[in-house]
């Protein structure tokens, strides 16, 4: 159960780092002054990595909690 445990506690911050690089690229994209149609270019292209990002972050919780509950 250490395996399920340190598994999803790799994949919960491999998840973190995807949101935090998400939300740099959105500042990054806000503070350059972009017009509409740029910033809807950016927002659109961080969209998928944001959501896959959140999806392995939920995924390694959950990993973290049945391996504690199974231990």
């Amino acid at each position: 159960m250490d395996l399920l445990i340190w598994t999803g506690a790799v994949l919960s911050l491999v998840g973190l780092a995807g949101l935090i690089w998400c939300i740099l690229k959105v500042s990054r994209a806000k503070r350059s002054g972009q017009d509409d149609a740029a910033m809807r270019a950016t927002l659109r292209a961080v969209m998928p990595v944001n959501l896959g990002a959140l999806f392995l972050s939920v995924l390694g919780l959950m990993m973290v909690i049945v391996g504690i509950f199974l231990s």
